[in-house]
């Protein structure tokens, strides 16, 4: 499993940065113990989280932002008409505003996410068409060492944006490794592809560091880098294809 170091070291200075905080702010009662271990644990959290937005697409990040607004909107309206009707003390009516803020807010979110899928994005006009236009296509190892999709390029019929990944790119560096000679020629042979492409006009070639670490199946990592690109994967593998299509 390739680790990505940048992504790393930023997460670990960044929660070095909030035990820091926690241990010279002290914010819980002025203990140290205990604000340095609710500083660690908000940092794991938000790196969870993080993570879990990187992989998301498109859909479910729009569908948990309307999700999560409307369940603010909606805890601050409640909370309007119980401070309006006063019959709760003042403390136990900000323990509850709070309450409910958080929990709608939370409810709002996850079932905005779970039904992102089914949002109609081209409400979106222009930033879509835009979006389209860059008419992204994700490449698989097969089709790269078919050596085809150069001449395809050629004749201009396929123009856009090619994303190689790097686990992609990896698994070719280790079939031109390979001790056996046909393997070690064809991966010697995608590797020259490759180049190929990226003196060709009419496409941008670009190299995608997007990985999926928990994912140990190639195929499933170019399924979900195409989901979360909005992108088409150009593959000659007919299992993949089936299951990309499947899989939406």
């Amino acid at each position: 499993m390739r680790v990505n170091w940048d992504v790393l070291l930023i997460r670990i200075v960044f929660t070095g940065i909030l035990i820091g905080a926690g241990y010279f702010l002290r914010p819980i009662a002025h203990d140290v113990r205990l604000s340095v271990i609710a500083a660690a644990a908000l940092a794991v959290a938000i790196i969870f989280f993080e993570t879990r937005v990187r992989r998301a697409s498109l859909k479910t990040l729009i569908g948990a932002a309307m999700g999560s607004i409307l369940g603010i909107i909606g805890a601050t309206l409640i909370g309007f008409l119980i401070t309006v009707q006063g019959a709760l003390p003042s403390d136990v009516r900000a323990y509850v505003t709070l309450a409910l803020l958080l929990l709608m807010a939370y409810v709002g979110l996850m079932v905005g996410a779970a039904k992102g899928e089914f949002l109609d994005l081209s409400a979106l006009g222009g930033f879509l068409r835009e979006r389209s236009q860059r008419n992204v296509k994700i490449l698989d190892t097969s089709v790269i060492i078919d050596g085809r999709i150069a001449d395809i390029v050629e004749t201009g019929f396929l123009e856009g944006m090619l994303v190689i990944p790097n686990f992609i790119l990896r698994e070719l560096q280790q079939i031109a490794d390979s001790p056996d000679a046909h393997k070690r020629n064809r991966g010697r042979r995608g590797l020259d592809i490759l180049q190929k492409l990226q003196t060709k006009h009419g496409v941008t070639v670009q190299f995608s560091e997007i990985d999926f670490p928990e994912l140990r199946d190639v195929d499933q990592k170019l399924i979900e880098l195409a989901k979360q690109l909005d992108a088409k994967i150009v593959t000659n593998d007919f299992n993949l294809n089936k299951v990309a299509q499947l899989r939406g």
